[in-house]
């Protein structure tokens, strides 16, 4: 139907544009809050009222008829109906609604995406420290990340997929002292083994495999183990890349792919670090005091100053951060887009402040942030907060080895970022309707079994006569079919796959009740071939949806 919503909005735009010159850009449809009261509607006429000082009913009026002899409008509408103040109601004939199924079945995995363009925009995520296997939170973010990067792709964006990862700082240095004793026979509870030590199971397999002299492979590096248990540089490298492999393991069960990885240590080495702190400076924002290096980020909007350089000559986290986003802008990232856990609110402003006052052209509000609470697991009736492997927290391997990529994808995408959220373990697993992956899964398989069931060939579905499809069944499924372009566009725009996951929903309720109230492999040859195409057009935008949320459409279930 978007042929037909662009013909009625171009036509609309005239229509307007004869009634007050300019005011074309008024144009628009939005959705009546019930059903009853039409397929679109236009709230023009009450804009217009006062710049023409008129009754707003009498503009609707006048804008009624108007419609009413385009071309576009004859063809398409069926009734137009002025209510209240002068909202005008667009009844649509059931040949507009029919065209849908006609795009759909001629677009297939194209309906509602846009050409590339040339814009380019980084996306930034799951980037967690290489300490410890993936928690369910990074797999909260996993999810997020990827979906994002399919929506922003799907509106013609170019985009990017990056991990950044903290080799250097305190976590490593505590890291690589976990495996050094755990390698020299000391483990927890031992006497001398220190408090903020990492106590998983994890670190004895590091340590095993050390002092095995193995060698890891991941996929952005590859080291092999000395077997010396004195020798430090060699475990902080060694469990780096260690941890970096069973990320990787991690993102490959979860069907997640990353174009770069960046390194924080790449920052210092390189000189972007140095040469951030000698921007700053130069900009006249930056002091000293207590033996420390401040910036002034009070000036650009943080509630406080930031230390830059600690008393000891080391740089604060907040240097680094600021460093990492030059380079995104150097690089050509006009947008970058960073998806982060809540506990980072507090540096959106810090790192703002910090672009602007590096004075390199970054505009304000660059980058954009989505954040995200953790995520509760339940299981059992009871909360799950802990992993043997892990010591401390559940690890999405955890996740998926007890439900399925699928579900943990679903779940974890079924709600908005910012929200906290509890996986039901059981839930996930359940085979029916209260189950919501199942639930929209068992919707597409369900449509393949009525084609499978008819065995014709489903690509002569996209000519079929469709004025069968007059019903006020069938054209509730076409409507609902119809939002999906402009949902995933408002999607890709909000950062929101939620959004897809409810439209999913209520896609595969509205063939549930399709298919409860018509039969589809009726005698008729035409109404069975009409309602078959309308059919396998539903599984088709169930299928192109689930793909952008990583999730398979079965064909059997």
């Amino acid at each position: 139907m978007q042929t037909v919503k662009t013909e009625l909005l171009d036509a609309l735009k005239a229509a307007l544009e004869t009634l007050l010159p300019g005011a074309g850009d008024k144009a628009a449809f939005e959705s009546p809050r019930q059903a009853a009261h039409g397929d679109l509607a236009c709230t023009a006429a009450m804009q217009l009222a006062k710049p023409l000082k008129s009754n707003p009913r009498a503009v609707a009026e006048q804008l009624k008829a108007a419609l009413l002899a385009t071309p576009a409008f004859a063809r398409w509408v069926d009734a137009l109906e002025i209510a209240g103040p002068g909202f005008i109601n667009i009844r649509l004939k059931p040949a507009a609604k029919q065209q849908t199924v006609r795009e759909v079945l001629a677009l297939k995995e194209n309906y509602g995406r846009q050409a590339q363009t040339r814009d380019r925009v980084l996306v930034e995520f799951v980037s967690a420290n290489p300490t410890g296997p993936l928690h369910v939170g990074h797999g909260r973010q996993a999810a997020l990340g990827d979906a994002i990067c399919n929506l922003l792709a799907s509106q013609g964006w170019q985009v990017t997929r990056e991990f950044y990862y903290n080799d250097a700082g305190v976590q490593i240095d505590t890291l690589t002292t976990s495996v050094q004793l755990r390698a020299q026979g000391i483990k927890p509870g031992d006497a001398n083994w220190p408090e903020a030590a990492y106590n998983g199971d994890y670190i004895q397999d590091i340590a095993n495999d050390f002092l095995a002299r193995k060698t890891v492979q991941a996929d952005d590096r590859s080291f092999t183990a000395s077997g010396d248990a004195s020798d430090r540089e060699g475990i902080r490298q060694f469990a780096v890349a260690y941890l970096r492999r069973e990320q990787d393991l991690d993102l490959k069960a979860f069907d997640v792919r990353f174009d770069n990885y960046y390194l924080e240590s790449s920052l210092y080495s390189s000189g972007r670090v140095q040469a951030t702190v000698q921007k700053l400076i130069a900009s006249g924002h930056t002091y000293e005091e207590g033996g420390a290096l401040w910036l002034r980020t009070t000036g650009f909007g943080d509630d406080k100053d930031r230390v830059m350089r600690k008393q000891d000559g080391t740089y604060t986290y907040f240097l680094p951060d600021v460093a990492y986003h030059i380079a995104k802008w150097e690089r050509g990232f006009h947008k970058a887009i960073n998806i982060q856990g809540t506990d980072h609110h507090g540096t959106i402003a810090r790192v703002r402040a910090g672009l602007q006052a590096a004075g390199v052209g970054i505009p304000k509000g660059y980058p954009d942030y989505v954040l995200h609470t953790m995520v509760r697991v339940m299981r059992g009736g009871q909360e799950v907060k802990i992993s043997k492997r892990a010591g401390s927290y559940v690890t999405l391997r955890d996740l998926i080895e007890w439900t399925s990529k699928d579900a943990v994808r679903f779940f974890l995408l079924s709600r908005k970022p910012d929200t906290e959220y509890t996986f039901d373990v059981d839930l996930a697993i359940q085979k029916n309707n209260d189950n919501p992956v199942y639930y929209v899964q068992y919707a597409h398989a369900r449509i393949c079994s009525v084609l499978d069931a008819w065995g014709g060939e489903r690509a002569a579905l996209a000519q079929a006569d469709l004025a069968a499809l007059d019903t006020a069944a069938a054209q509730a499924l076409m409507l609902k079919l119809a939002e999906y372009p402009a949902m995933l566009a408002a999607a890709a725009q909000d950062f929101a796959p939620h959004d897809v996951t409810f439209y999913l929903r209520e896609l595969a309720a509205s063939y549930h009740s399709y298919y409860d109230a018509e039969r589809i492999l009726v005698d008729d040859q035409a109404v069975k071939t009409a309602r078959l195409a309308l059919v396998a057009a539903c599984a088709q935008v169930l299928r192109n949806g689930l793909q952008l949320l990583g999730v398979s459409a079965p064909e059997r279930m």
